[in-house]
């Protein structure tokens, strides 16, 4: 009896496979009056392994100054039932109850960096304390002295994004704890040659994986990839972004990885908080149109 990775290899695109015969730079997918999108909001989801809590962090541009807001919640509620604290300071110490646990929150953004969108990179750290145990710690910047050498057990479930500008979305990710940090590019725009006709074509570290031609026809579907050896399922929507002219009409992407035994692709919400173990990792991409 075959496996199942070997029934999904037979149709599955791989990364490492030279599936592109283009030149590799990543500008050789760009439109040359394109350039990639603005990157307006960061959302991650994190699950901590010792008290069974996820924690979300959203980083968004329109928060006034460097600051962010952060979501504490638990597997049985939806993180949109709960209050999100917004932490506007550059630096700061905050604490408060959430779920019956004491939760404690340092962070410092001080002499933060940062490259596109309001995400920091380096020079940072955000410390979650839950019962005075450490949940979460991010950043490379060396926090205080109480949590110092102590190791915090977490790992991210789930990535949201939002972008507008143009229809050219470049981002990364990481599928698994142990997999590489992979280079994403989406790019929704006219076919070459005149014709009126929409193309989406997605390209997965500087190799184009697929193309979708005659988006008004296709504006709904997935396509399956291998990505260190996971099984991906790459989902897009593109009803409102062609068929709506309110400028805010958005593209709606989503990469997902999943065992060889959920056939599911499309999740409701109530669902999906409690299959993150399952599923593993999500990459979720709101597009705006692009406003030409």
């Amino acid at each position: 009896m075959r496996g199942i990775a070997s029934c999904y290899n037979e149709h599955a695109i791989r990364v490492s496979d030279s599936y592109c015969s283009r030149p590799s730079s990543n500008q050789a997918y760009l439109c040359p009056k394109l350039n990639p999108s603005t990157r307006d909001s960061v959302t991650c989801m994190y699950k901590l392994t010792q008290k069974q809590l996820f924690v979300t962090l959203t980083w968004a541009k329109k928060l006034l100054g460097q600051g962010f807001s952060i979501t504490i919640s638990n597997s049985e509620i939806s993180p949109s039932k709960c209050n999100a604290r917004q932490l506007r300071k550059n630096k700061g110490n905050e604490a408060f109850e959430s779920h019956s646990f004491e939760i404690q929150v340092l962070w410092d953004l001080s002499v933060a960096k940062y490259e596109e969108g309001p995400e920091p990179v380096g020079g940072f750290y955000v410390v979650v304390l839950v019962d005075s145990e450490l949940g979460l710690r991010l950043g490379d910047k060396s926090p205080i002295e109480e949590v110092r050498g102590l190791e915090a057990r977490f790992w991210m479930v789930s990535r949201s994004e939002t972008f507008s500008g143009s229809a050219v979305y470049a981002t990364k990710a990481r599928f698994c704890e142990t997999g590489n940090c992979h280079d994403i590019l989406i790019k929704c725009g006219a076919e070459e040659g005149g014709s009126k006709s929409h193309v989406l074509s997605v390209c997965v570290d500087k190799k184009t994986m697929f193309e979708v031609k005659r988006l008004r026809w296709n504006f709904r579907g997935n396509q399956t990839i291998f990505v260190d050896g996971l099984v991906v399922d790459m989902m897009w929507d593109l009803h409102d972004w062609l068929f709506n002219s309110n400028s805010a009409a958005s593209a709606v992407f989503m990469f997902r990885t999943r065992s060889g035994l959920d056939s599911r692709l499309w999740l409701e919400e109530k669902t999906l908080r409690k299959e993150h173990d399952k599923i593993g990792f999500s990459l979720l991409i709101c597009a705006c149109k692009n406003p030409d």
